[in-house]
């Protein structure tokens, strides 16, 4: 599995791909927090606070880790080299693993720049320091769970087609029913919205962002990342055998 992460972080970063996703990344969130008027400016806000910058991020990834993800079984497919892979000493989940930690290794690499941000906000606030540092460390703890799950639901569709563009098309509708689908049926199913919103991932994003670790928002996100990544090993299996 080692080779093949190893595999991955080179082709990311021996391609545009890999600078290509930190660099868009990293812009449309330092535009859209600090240079465009908005809500999520964080300068015309008032307040030394980063919520603006967790409630834009899964938005954005939801575009951007389905374009990191949809060539990762696709172009094996399409290219013939799946039939290699399968030849090698390793498990069809190890071969997952290492497909799955790639991109999230990718993803973590663009977040961690954001950090200066809790610095410059740090420095804003009145007196300088006043901010709520458990909120943002819970944020960051739900953004890493999201972007696994992300990753996973990337991952899957991946495998499901030998075309990049509609592996990317069924990750990011897929990522949206499971981020914002579930809060949008939830307004209209009466006695049951509790439930079905719990369903979603901003309701456990926003659960943790509050900054308590709650179990039960821990093992939604890593239900939903083994799911995503056990229908990924099936459906190899299947093309294996």
């Amino acid at each position: 599995m080692k080779a093949l992460l190893l595999r991955e972080i080179k082709s990311f970063f021996g391609s545009p791909i890999g600078y290509l996703v930190i660099a868009i990344f990293l812009l449309l969130n330092g535009l859209f927090l600090w240079v465009f008027e908005g809500d999520f400016n964080i300068l015309n806000s008032g307040f030394a606070d980063l919520s603006p910058f967790f409630t834009l991020a899964p938005w954005i990834l939801i575009f951007l880790i389905p374009a990191v993800t949809m060539r990762s079984f696709s172009d094996e497919k399409k290219q013939g080299t799946i039939e290699l892979l399968f030849t090698k000493p390793i498990t069809v989940w190890e071969m997952v693993n290492g497909k799955f930690f790639g991109a999230l290794l990718l993803i973590i690499l663009a977040i961690l720049p954001t950090i200066v941000y809790v610095f410059v906000l740090s420095s804003l606030g009145d007196p300088s320091g006043s901010i709520d540092t458990g909120s943002i460390i819970g944020s960051y703890f739900g953004l890493l769970f999201l972007i696994s799950g992300y990753s996973a639901i990337g991952i899957f569709t991946s495998a499901l087609s030998d075309n990049q563009i509609v592996a990317f098309i069924m990750a990011v509708f897929l990522c949206f029913v499971f981020y914002y689908g579930f809060e949008g049926i939830s307004a209209i199913a009466g006695g049951f919205s509790d439930f079905v919103s719990a369903l979603g991932m901003d309701y456990h994003f926003k659960s943790i962002s509050r900054g308590v670790i709650d179990t039960r928002d821990i093992i939604y996100f890593v239900s939903i990342t083994v799911l995503f990544l056990s229908l990924t090993v099936y459906k190899l299996k299947t093309l294996k055998w």
